[in-house]
């Protein structure tokens, strides 16, 4: 029960309130003075009567499950069939025309697009007519826009001036405006448009003219595009003034049966690369005269009577009297070994590719697809004449000017140039000591260093002086490449010269350079070690290939060579020296293995000597003194880093990279001879602090022997590699040549 409104039983209004203004309830409408009923009272405050604009849609609180709008209707669309009256003027065939429409409201926003469909030849630009957008209601309520509410079959909006009718919606429309508790009509009829109706007339009142048969050239396309039949032609054309035979490739495309051809020019013809020989297009079978444009059409027309003009009568060749066959090539035509007239041209089909013969398998059952042999006998190779080397520059540069029009200079192998290029202390560099194949008295004493530079195949030759020999010594032969005589594989007359490569070197070999006949009697350790370490290119220094070459010779005579072996050493020690071990085998080989093989086997199965240690300390502190290598202390900075305790001992693998990485110019059996005459513990390591006083020229020199030769000159190394080998382990060798025969 209510309280009575009377002082003391009520509450003021104006508590907690902070505008107090009045709206005014006079506006101006241009120069007219109107009443605006809308305004609020005090403060903001509705007037009794008056009720909130709405200016979106509400929904029930059962619609949407209570999320926004924007949410709950996100891509649900009501569609609405409605229609507009648009007046036409000065037109007897039509005084209004009624254009049908679609009406989409989108509920997440309240926009509103309008569409009208296409109709075909009407004259009129259809699609969308409104875009999509919110539409402010019609004058006085244009502060307003349209809402659901707005929307029911037999309802008109008012739409920028066009009234449009509903009269029909979709089923999910129709069930969303039940939810919402709005009753929805039955659909309505949309009247008819009469012009539309006046040409419906007309048309059903023609008849229609007889056509031609229907070919049905879609299904064709849709069925066979991008399919095309190959086929390999060949066109004599020798008969004509200049002609020669032409080959050729048809492609026939099964989409619309047409034909093209294209040309295969070889190189060097003389031919024109002209990249089609026959156009796409439908060939006919029969050479037929080319008509005049508007002669030959789809459709005949036939003269019933009279002249042309006014009186004539004509009709349509609706059961092709007058029509002209035309045969032209089919599928079914097209066989391996037939003939093609290409307008005058006899085209021999002689093969096909595999899709074609598939193709003829699965339609017309052909099998057999046997290609026509047309192939010429080859002509004979017209070999390039090279002129003889007229002595200027190389023989490359000779050749450029036969070669090419412009000479152009002989192209570096600059790949090879910097691989095998000096790097640190890979000379990439052999070096062999030879002597002179002569029986003169005063030549064969003489010694020679022969030098291979791996990066260009170039050979450089020194002698090295000798006291009262009577010949000074000196560089021998400049560097440069040395060609092979013609008698030794060297090329046959008129054919550029081969030159010597690294290959052809190896102790022992006969070698001719520039008429002058050398014999490579021994070589030093690097170009040992790089031939072995490439025994493809080496075959002397494979020593898997020279076991399975001893094999064959030994395969009957192991137990004599095991005899002669224990007989040469008397201790049974297991081991003999270089010489008796090379005369051993080169006495089972009888004569087939070289002295480079010889010395393969000697130093896979050898035993390395190294020199005393005041020797070897000489040695390397020479060389580290020619160098002028100073940086002992970096380099004993970075050792101490790499021990894992206290102590001076580290891994020699560790110490060897630590060596590389810090440059120090000494070789790989300097290093090695170095190591084992250092301190090592119970793991293995190795004092390095032993061994940086022994290559420390400034802090431990030691003093240089009189009347010696220092190491690493051109003039005075000679030979001496086998002394690299201090013994051979023969019973290793035996059981490694028993383990390849089995």
């Amino acid at each position: 029960m209510a309280l009575p409104f009377l002082p003391g039983n009520s509450f003021n209004p104006n508590v907690g309130k902070t505008k107090f203004h009045k709206s005014h309830t006079f506006d101006f409408r241009g120069p007219v003075p109107t009443l605006d009923d809308s305004k609020p009272g005090i403060g903001g405050k509705l007037l009794p009567g008056q009720s909130p604009k709405k200016n979106c849609s509400v929904y029930p609180t059962g619609v949407g499950g209570g999320q926004p709008a924007w949410v709950a209707f996100d891509r649900k669309v009501l569609r609405f069939y409605g229609y507009f009256q648009e007046a036409v003027h000065e037109r007897a065939e039509e005084q209004f025309r009624v254009r049908r429409c679609t009406i989409y409201f989108y509920l997440e926003d309240d926009t509103i697009q309008v569409n009208e469909p296409q109709q075909v030849n009407s004259g009129i630009p259809q699609g969308t007519l409104i875009r999509r957008h919110r539409i402010s209601l019609p004058a006085p309520d244009d502060d307003l826009f349209y809402t659901v509410k707005d929307f029911n079959i037999g309802q008109k909006l008012t739409l920028y001036g066009r009234v449009f009718s509903i009269v029909d919606c979709d089923e999910f429309t129709r069930n969303f405006l039940r939810k919402l508790g709005v009753r929805v009509p039955a659909p309505l009829d949309c009247p008819s448009d009469p012009y539309t109706t006046l040409r419906d007339q007309k048309l059903e009142s023609m008849q229609p003219l007889r056509p031609y048969e229907k070919l049905d050239t879609l299904q064709q396309f849709l069925d066979y595009d991008r399919h095309v039949l190959r086929f390999f032609c060949r066109w004599d054309d020798s008969p004509s003034m200049f002609g020669d035979v032409r080959w050729l490739v048809l492609h026939y495309f099964l989409a619309d049966d047409t034909v093209e051809v294209l040309e295969k020019i070889p190189a060097n013809s003389g031919r024109d690369a002209v990249p089609v020989f026959l156009r796409r297009a439908r060939l006919h079978k029969e050479a037929v005269p080319v008509d005049q444009p508007g002669v030959a059409t789809k459709r005949t027309v036939l003269n019933v009577f009279g002249s042309g003009g006014h009186g004539g009568r004509y009709i349509l060749d609706s059961l092709k009297t007058g029509a002209v066959a035309t045969d032209y090539f089919r599928d079914s035509d097209l066989t391996v070994g037939g003939v093609v007239n290409l307008w005058g041209r006899r085209l021999l089909l002689c093969d096909c590719d595999e899709f074609t013969k598939e193709y003829y398998r699965s339609k017309y059952g052909v099998k057999m697809f046997e290609a026509v042999d047309v192939s010429e006998p080859p002509l004979p190779p017209q070999l390039r004449q090279v002129p003889p080397y007229n002595g200027f520059g190389s023989q490359e540069d000779s050749l450029a000017s036969h070669l090419n029009l412009i000479p152009k200079p002989p192209r570096r192998d600059f790949k090879k140039f910097m691989e095998k290029d000096r790097h640190g202390l890979d000379s990439n560099v052999l070096r062999f000591v030879a002597r002179m194949d002569t029986s003169r008295p005063i030549d064969v004493d003489r010694r020679f260093t022969v030098f291979f530079h791996l990066s260009d195949d170039t050979i450089t030759i020194f002698e090295p002086p000798q006291r009262n020999s009577g010949i000074i010594g000196g560089k021998f032969m400049e560097r440069g490449r040395i060609a092979k005589p013609r008698e030794s594989g060297g090329g046959d007359e008129g054919s550029p010269s081969q030159y010597y490569l690294s290959g052809d070197l190896w102790v022992g070999a006969q070698v001719d350079f520039n008429s002058h006949r050398f014999v490579l009697i021994d070589c030093d350790e690097y170009a040992l070690r790089y031939m072995e370490a490439h025994p493809a290119q080496f075959p002397h220094a494979d020593k898997d290939a020279v076991l399975k070459k001893v094999s064959g010779q030994a395969k009957e005579h192991v137990p004599s060579l095991q005899a002669a072996f224990r007989e040469q050493d008397p201790s049974n020690s297991g081991s003999i020296s270089v010489q008796q071990f090379t005369m051993l085998v080169k006495g089972l080989s009888q004569g087939l293995l070289s002295d480079h093989e010889c010395l393969t086997l000697g130093r896979a199965f050898g035993q390395r000597a190294y020199p005393i240690l005041p020797t070897l300390v000489r040695l390397v502190q020479d060389d580290l003194h020619k160098h002028n290598f100073t940086q002992f202390a970096a380099l004993e900075t970075a050792l101490a880093q790499c021990c894992q305790d206290e102590t001076a001992f580290v891994d020699p693998a560790h110490l060897r990279r630590v060596c590389e990485a810090a440059e120090l110019p000494l070789s790989h059996q300097l290093v090695d001879a170095t190591l084992m005459n250092c301190q090592t513990s119970s793991s293995g390591a190795v004092d390095y602090q032993q061994f940086l006083q022994l290559i420390n020229w400034r802090d431990h020199p030691l003093p240089t022997p009189r009347n010696t030769v220092s190491a690493g000159q051109s003039g005075s190394w000679t030979s001496g590699q086998s002394q690299t080998i201090s013994a051979v382990d023969y019973t290793a060798f035996l059981s490694a040549l028993q383990q390849t025969q089995n």
